[in-house]
């Protein structure tokens, strides 16, 4: 059975709340390649052995950090309607998208994630796996409706087009994902799920 961590190794609420703003503040600072454990510790008024006892380095500590605003907590919607479910889906995508903290770091932990492995490695498994896994329940429940047919490739697809189309448009484009392209872009996925 495995040890919970003890003392110092667990941070307070109020430092990790601390630990999180600095790295976010750090990040549109310097950039993920600047960073630094020292300047995330002091930042945050702690000492940097209190964040080397929670993460051997900084790209555990960033994913980490990441992850947590990354992935929500409560399970995925279920109306009942395949439609409602993504649409609300691709609302909360937008809204994780554009959060403040977000939105000025994420162009450069993308170039990072392009340039390291490891970086890569660990997004796909704290941040993209778990967003992407979110919206298959959401899927497989519209196949045992019947709504749509099973299709692994057409599901594949959809779970792209939900979070890329979005981030395209925010942060590429530099145009606005309202609820009404939201709801097309929804409209235009379903729509090819069931033809």
């Amino acid at each position: 059975m495995p040890r919970e961590p003890a003392g110092a190794a667990v941070l307070r609420p109020e430092l990790t709340e601390a630990v999180i703003d600095a790295v976010f503040v750090e990040l549109a600072a310097v950039g993920y390649g600047r960073l630094s454990m020292q300047k995330v510790a002091a930042r945050a008024g702690v000492g940097k052995s209190a964040l080397y006892r929670r993460w051997p380095g900084k790209q555990e500590m960033v994913t980490d950090v990441l992850s947590r605003l990354g992935v929500p907590d409560e399970p995925p919607p279920d109306t009942g309607s395949l439609v409602e479910d993504l649409r609300l889906l691709a609302r909360e995508i937008r809204d994780w998208l554009t959060l403040p903290r977000l939105r000025g770091i994420t162009p450069d932990l993308l170039a990072e994630v392009g340039r390291n492995a490891d970086l890569a490695a660990a997004f796909r498994d704290r941040l993209a796996g778990p967003r992407r896994e979110r919206l298959r329940p959401v899927l497989a429940a519209a196949v045992a409706r019947g709504e749509i047919a099973e299709d692994p490739v057409a599901v594949e697809v959809v779970v792209d087009a939900l979070a890329s189309a979005p981030y395209w448009r925010l942060t590429v484009a530099g145009e606005d994902a309202d609820d009404r392209y939201l709801d097309r872009l929804v409209d235009v996925l379903v729509g090819g799920l069931r033809s």
